[in-house]
This record gives structure tokens, sequence and C-alpha cells, in this order.
């Protein structure tokens, strides 16, 4: 077993990675004992990732507020608490709030044999979000 204190610092979301105010609490890194990546993402209203994609595929957890996600060529999803999204590997995707609730989610993910997780892409249009 391994135990892991609270580091106790949220970190914003990089302006590269995110359109509006997003907050990240990492909670687990891919390192030698685990290819998992984990981090809980908050999203201010209207915002949003990013459209990226994962070599080995990502589940996202829902946990407070309302969200969206969408994959390239397809509809805007609406995503509440408890829901569970699964995307596939190599599938370039976006996720957010919606234009006026926050949003929360656990991000999961697993590193690649070269330890990448997550290749980032051009930031999503106002007109992809829907808004």
């Amino acid at each position: 077993m391994k135990f892991t204190p609270s580091s106790g610092q949220t970190g914003a979301g990089p302006k590269e990675w995110f359109t509006g105010t997003v907050q990240i609490d990492g909670i687990r890194t891919p390192d030698e004992q685990s290819a998992i990546g984990c981090a809980h993402v908050r999203f201010a209203p209207g915002a949003r990732t990013a459209w990226h994609h994962h070599p080995k595929g990502q589940t996202l957890y829902v946990t407070d507020g309302i969200g969206l996600v969408a994959r390239r060529g397809g509809e805007v999803q609406e995503i509440r608490p408890g829901d569970v999204v699964y995307i596939e590997p190599g599938e370039e995707h976006w996720h957010g709030a919606t234009p006026h609730r926050f949003m929360a989610h656990v991000a999961m993910q697993e590193a690649d044999g070269t330890g990448q997780v997550v290749t980032w892409l051009e930031h999503v249009t106002d007109e992809d979000y829907g808004a």
C-alpha cells in the first residue's frame, strides 16, 4: 500500500488546454508502479477543454454540476453527476461545463509506453461548443 497525503494545492488549467476558468486537483500521475493518471477537474460555466485525444482512451466520472462532452463530428451530449463517459483511444473529443452551470469530473487515463497520456489540439470554437 502507498499513501500519498494531499498536497492541498489546486492548479489553474493551462490556457493552451482550456477555454475559461478551470481548476485541477491532481490525484495520480503515471509512474513506475502504475500507468494510470487521474485528476479532479472543475469547470466554471462556459469553460471547456481544447480538442484532444488519449493514446489509451479516457474515462470521465461526473461528480457535480452539468456538463457537455462531444467527439469530433458527433453531437454534443449533456452529462450529469454519476454519469460515466468512456472515450476510445485516439478519439478526438472535448468536455466542459454548460454555459450557465459549473461541472466537475474525475478524469482517468492510462499512459502509453512512452509515458504520454494526452495530445492537445486546437481550442473548441463557440460554434462547436454550441454557445
